[in-house]
């Protein structure tokens, strides 16, 4: 892989990462930023050019999709779950 194309992946990987904890629901949030890591993790040894860059588009898809999910998601308000409660130390 180019330098060019290391630093565009990186790159990409870093804000689909970034916008996917904007989720405001745990579960979306979850999901998101588990399917992020799998689809690089899976493409992690791809060496030829046209498929790097039709996975690049792919990822610049997935990553305009998800900036619209969560500005729909902030619209509406949803009770946190257990698992996001307090980090107090009460659980």
């Amino acid at each position: 892989m180019a330098s060019s194309s290391r630093t565009q992946v990186l790159s990409l990987y870093r804000m689909l990462i970034k916008e996917s904890k904007k989720f405001p629901s745990y579960n979306y949030r979850t999901y998101a930023l588990r399917r992020v890591k799998d689809g690089f993790r899976e493409n992690l040894a791809v060496d030829n050019p046209k498929t790097l860059d039709a996975l690049l588009n792919q990822a610049r898809e997935s990553l305009a999709v998800i900036k619209r999910q969560v500005s729909i998601g902030q619209f509406y308000t949803t009770q946190k779950n257990v698992v996001e409660g307090p980090r107090n130390g009460n659980f």
